[in-house]
């Protein structure tokens, strides 16, 4: 890319390069484009550092360069874009801590995961959070604890990941001010679900891949019904699965597998009717698999229960489950026909063919 001539498009304010196999450095020259708004290079094969001189462009709002083979660190220069409401750099082979000065910009969206940034998240960047609407910082190396306070005056954000770090500590249970909040992340303590409880928008909870530890709070099932994707996978959470669960009338996706959870599987689970996928493996759930499943006939396509300490027949009201694609349940004590479950579950697929045909 740095072959390409840009000293005479001065004039220039968006120049989009996304997705595409473009090679080489972004050029120095660029700094001559000084009207330009947005620039993306996201997702292409672009080497070389994040140049310092694109802080000269006191005019830029949006800046893509994620998704490359940049290397080096942040430039602190970007501080100096006063405008700038779109940052993502992540995706690369960054390195080096986050630069203080970003805090001085307005950014609305940032994205600096998937690269290997370490130390503290500077105080500075709890300002940009004040009007980010989403933030995701996984995976890096970032270590430390984080804000008590991070929670306090962020009436924007949406989305907080910061998953696959190092962080130590509590999750804040200041998180409980942001009402707008879609996503966020865990700690080393599953109790700060509870503090979620005025999270009333939302709607995606992923924190698999942490040390959760603790028991699986009811109150997961009263946050907000809003709800639709519960990712608590490859933790250390215990106890038994609530039966409040029902309450999640939009769940699509629920993950709990790898854990040390027992008790039995709730009946009242039938009940969540937009469920795609459900797993459960790798844990030590006892009892049946409740004929209530059967009831999730319309969307469910994937079912993991495997090695638990099930026992039983499989229900036939399995045969319900139409788009039933994935169904594995190895290292359980089920018994039963092998045939009858494979009759069931052809007379549920042929009488979907029919109906569809």
């Amino acid at each position: 890319m740095g072959k390409y001539p840009l000293n005479h498009l001065f004039r220039l304010r968006v120049l989009f390069l996304s997705n595409n196999s473009f090679q080489g450095t972004v050029p120095t020259n660029i700094t001559h484009c000084s009207e330009l708004r947005e620039l993306n290079v996201v997702d292409n094969k672009l080497e070389g550092k994040i140049l310092e001189e694109l802080g000269s462009l006191s005019k830029l709002r949006a800046l893509g360069v994620a998704n490359n083979n940049l290397t080096g660190r942040i430039p602190a220069s970007l501080g100096n874009l006063s405008s700038l409401t779109l940052l993502l750099v992540g995706d690369n082979n960054l390195e080096g801590s986050i630069p203080e000065e970003l805090g001085r910009t307005t950014i609305e969206r940032i994205q600096l995961g998937i690269d290997r940034l370490t130390s503290s998240i500077p105080s500075s960047l709890y300002t940009i959070f004040q009007t980010c609407m989403i933030s995701n910082l996984k995976p890096n190396q970032l270590e430390g604890s984080l804000s008590l306070e991070i929670g306090v005056g962020f009436p924007h954000i949406r989305q907080l990941v910061l998953a696959e770090n190092r962080f130590t500590g509590p999750v804040p249970s200041s998180l409980s001010n942001v009402s707008m909040l879609e996503g966020s992340v865990g700690g080393d303590d599953l109790s700060f679900i509870n503090s979620l409880v005025n999270c009333t928008q939302l709607q995606r909870m992923a924190f698999s891949h942490n040390f959760l530890k603790g028991p699986l709070v009811s109150t997961i099932a009263n946050s907000t019904t809003q709800l639709s994707w519960i990712d608590l996978g490859i933790n250390q959470i215990h106890g038994t699965i609530p039966s409040a669960v029902e309450n999640l009338v939009n769940l699509t996706y629920l993950d709990l597998a790898m854990n040390h959870l027992t008790g039995s599987i709730p009946p009242n689970i039938g009940k969540l009717h937009k469920m795609l996928a459900l797993h459960m493996l790798g844990n030590k759930l006892s009892g049946g698999i409740p004929s209530s499943i059967g009831n999730l006939i319309t969307l469910l396509f994937n079912l993991d229960l495997r090695s638990n300490n099930l026992v039983g027949d499989l229900p036939s009201s399995l045969a319900a489950c139409q788009n039933l694609k994935y169904l594995t349940l190895s290292n359980n004590n089920l018994n039963g026909s092998i045939s009858n479950l494979l009759r069931n579950l052809m007379a549920g697929a042929m009488s979907s063919l029919r109906a569809h045909s």
